[in-house]
């Protein structure tokens, strides 16, 4: 009777340690979707004037939301809700940066895309 106990004890501790890295894997790959950032540091970073902090800030918040729907979307769905989300929002950054600030923002964009394991 004892080793019985000892058994099931064995037992559902090695099922609520599984159940445990499942949970923390899945919160970790939602993180990497959160795409939000520091909107004073980035307008510093790209030099933007006060009209194209505005818009840089409403398209950088629809951006997040599309990532967001891509990180709690199904894995089949994601990399391309992924892809949606970023060509809409660097098609929308070219229309109000110009060349030079646009160039910087890529490169800051494809840097956290990679960092964080989404391209």
């Amino acid at each position: 009777m004892k080793k019985i106990v000892l058994m099931v004890v064995a037992m559902l501790s090695m099922t609520m340690a599984f159940a445990e890295n499942e949970n923390n894997s899945a919160v970790k790959s939602v993180e990497a979707y959160d795409m939000t950032v520091n909107m004073r540091k980035l307008a510093v970073t790209l030099e933007l004037n006060s009209d194209q902090m505005e818009a840089v800030q409403d398209i950088h918040t629809a951006f997040c939301n599309d990532m967001y729907l891509a990180g709690s979307a199904h894995a089949e769905e994601r990399k391309a809700l992924v892809d949606e989300a970023v060509k809409k929002d660097i098609r929308y950054m070219h229309y109000i940066l110009d060349e030079k600030q646009y160039k910087k923002y890529l490169l800051l964009l494809n840097t956290t895309l990679i960092n964080r394991g989404l391209k």
